[in-house]
């Protein structure tokens, strides 16, 4: 039997790395358990707000007596008839998927002081997803209004906030 060499300065000995593995495990198994709740966590990445008009939806395909084209995006329009109106493009992470959820838009129009709430049925898939919410036909006042502020939440079929994103403006006091 050989007699154990004494550590260096700065190293450990193999027996008091054995004795560290259950302490290194837990850690480890702590850690990638914080990453995977944090990667199951909805995030949005971005909105881009803006007015549409009905002819910036026309494919060639619609010509040919084809459904409208979506582009891979999930498309929720207030008034689903109407295709003119102004569209919240939202861009999301890591959504878990989300049957029977609602995207609620929450707009302060010019020459009010009260917001006015809208509410899209959709149902979101799990992974990342392109949402282009629209609120259009009479819900929309018109093509040069451009809403003073607006937070837009997107809520779970149980009514839980999954996650929200808002202008500058409604944060604002």
């Amino acid at each position: 039997m050989q007699a154990a060499t004494p550590a260096l300065p700065g190293q450990t000995s193999r027996n008091s790395l054995i004795a560290m593995t259950p302490r290194a495990f837990l850690a480890l198994l702590l850690l990638g358990m914080s990453v995977s709740w944090t990667a199951s966590a909805i995030e949005i990445v971005r909105v881009w707000p803006g007015y549409r008009t009905d002819s910036s939806f026309e494919s060639i395909g619609q010509y040919f007596g084809r459904e409208e084209h979506k582009g891979g995006r999930i498309l929720v329009r207030s008034r689903p008839e109407n295709r003119d109106g102004y569209y919240f493009l939202t861009r999301l992470r890591g959504a878990p998927a989300a049957p029977g959820a609602v995207a609620q838009i929450d707009i302060i129009f010019p020459g009010s002081d009260l917001a006015k709430t809208f509410r899209l049925p959709l149902d979101l898939p799990a992974g990342g997803s392109v949402l282009q919410l629209g609120l259009t036909g009479e819900d929309w006042p018109g093509t040069a209004v451009k809403p003073l502020a607006w937070r837009l939440t997107l809520l779970a079929a149980d009514g839980t906030r999954l996650v929200e994103s808002q202008s500058f403006l409604w944060a604002q006091p």
